[in-house]
């Protein structure tokens, strides 16, 4: 009965999450597949552009996190009251740096894409979108609070309804001012930050209605804030981390030439569409552990954990082998380039062999952010972050050859950090140190 009741919870909330979940992706990969038909050195500044917006913006993803396994905590202590104003502290918190980091992003855009070292002209094409897609940040992380909020409050519909209407925009938007107005590059860049400014507002106006609803504050406290601030650090570092990686591995994509990495860029917006699938089980992850570790349910996280486990692996090997089944077939909607053609069909092979490894990684991920063991997550990122970057130095400076090849190679390299990423977080999960009670840990 108990495993039966689990399940059932597990897809009420998973399921509209990876609805949900899969709008941000799925923007870049509506962008990629816009842009790249505007030329190879278009879609390979969108690439830098890319990974360098997401690094501005996802290094608080804990804003989104950490807010899920506070309220769910308190939720599960029955302090609704509490648990909303917790979540509100997030979103102001969101507000103050998104401001900061979009300023910064926009001065520094140049600076920042020539890190990468592509060419002149995919580096002139990244600097645009970078520079105006950074007007978007602020929208952008007030989404990841205010869904932190909904999903502690086990809701997982509501942002899935702003996703779809996001997504929605955004391809019309895109579509306009990229073809119609022909702005190119730019007009992708504002098309997306328009949407982004939309979602932020309908989920703002939802959050503020159930704080209203339980007569909690609405103004920032600044106690509230700092201590929101203070108890992400730990995530903040942890994503640092992880984001580190997938820079590091962009700046050896580069290194590689204009065709691997407007291949390598296709294949990671593709990569990160199936992680944000595969989180949706570690979204459910995050809501189910905290309220349980919150109510003192100790037997029943531990169930739990075991039950999405078994799922992250069945749905790893399930999204593989659709990606093994189509990774010819892909390439064709994103460019007309033969040679990056052929690169991303070999990359899109090994994205789809280290699928089940992803999908255990993910749920364990978001077991461990849900009982609030950011401390361990960060040092588990740290050291795994450590171990990756000698295989990709070494790829760098001794790999050459057709794109096929490196590029392959890179990957591969890639699928290593994930297989470190698994073996470090089972070894964590397997203590008892994570499982603490209580509304707050």
């Amino acid at each position: 009965m108990y495993r039966t009741s689990a399940q059932r919870e597990i897809l009420r909330l998973a399921v509209p999450a990876f609805l949900a979940l899969v709008a941000e992706p799925l923007f870049l990969l509506a962008d990629s597949a816009i842009v790249g038909h505007l030329g190879t050195a278009p879609l390979a500044g969108l690439g830098v552009a890319s990974a360098a917006l997401l690094t501005a913006a996802n290094i608080y993803v804990f804003l989104a996190y950490g807010t899920t396994s506070l309220v769910a905590r308190r939720l599960g202590a029955g302090d609704e009251r509490s648990a909303v104003s917790a979540g509100l502290d997030g979103v102001w918190l969101s507000i103050a740096l998104g401001a900061v980091t979009a300023l910064a992003t926009a001065i520094w855009a140049g600076p920042l894409c020539e890190l990468f070292g592509a060419s002149a002209d995919a580096l002139a094409q990244a600097t645009t979108y970078l520079r105006i897609s950074a007007l978007g940040v602020p929208a952008m992380l007030v989404v990841l609070a205010a869904t932190g909020v909904l999903r502690g409050f086990q809701d997982t519909r509501t942002p899935l309804v702003a996703a779809v209407t996001g997504f929605g925009a955004n391809i019309v938007l895109n579509l306009s001012l990229v073809y119609g107005l022909d702005l190119g590059i730019a007009g992708s860049a504002w098309g997306t930050v328009l949407a982004q400014t939309g979602m932020a507002a309908g989920l703002l106006l939802v959050v503020t209605r159930r704080a209203r609803a339980l007569h909690a504050r609405l103004r920032p406290h600044p106690t509230g804030v700092l201590r929101a601030a203070l108890g992400g650090v730990p995530l903040l570092i942890r994503t640092l981390a992880l984001r580190g990686a997938m820079l590091l591995t962009t700046w050896v994509a580069a290194g590689l030439g204009d065709v691997p990495l407007a291949a390598h860029q296709v294949a990671m917006t593709v990569f990160g569409f199936l992680a944000f699938a595969l989180d949706a089980l570690a979204i459910a992850a995050q809501a189910l552990t905290g309220k349980a570790l919150g109510a003192g349910d100790v037997e029943g996280t531990r169930a739990a954990t075991r039950l999405m486990l078994w799922w992250g692996l069945g749905a790893g090997v399930l999204l593989g082998a659709v990606v093994l089944a189509v990774h010819q077939v892909l390439p064709l909607l994103f460019t007309s380039d033969q040679a990056v053609r052929d690169a991303l069909a070999a990359a899109l092979l090994v994205v789809a062999l280290v699928q089940p490894v992803s999908g255990l990684v993910f749920v364990l991920d978001g077991v461990l952010i849900g009982a609030g063991d950011g401390v361990a997550l960060a040092v588990v990122q740290v050291a795994v972050l450590a171990a990756y970057v000698p295989v990709l130095l070494l790829v760098r400076a001794h790999v050459s050859g057709a794109a096929v090849h490196t590029l392959t190679v890179l990957w591969w390299s890639f699928a290593a950090f994930m297989a470190f990423r698994l073996l470090a977080l089972a070894v964590r999960a397997r203590s008892d140190r994570w499982l603490v009670t209580g509304a707050v840990r």
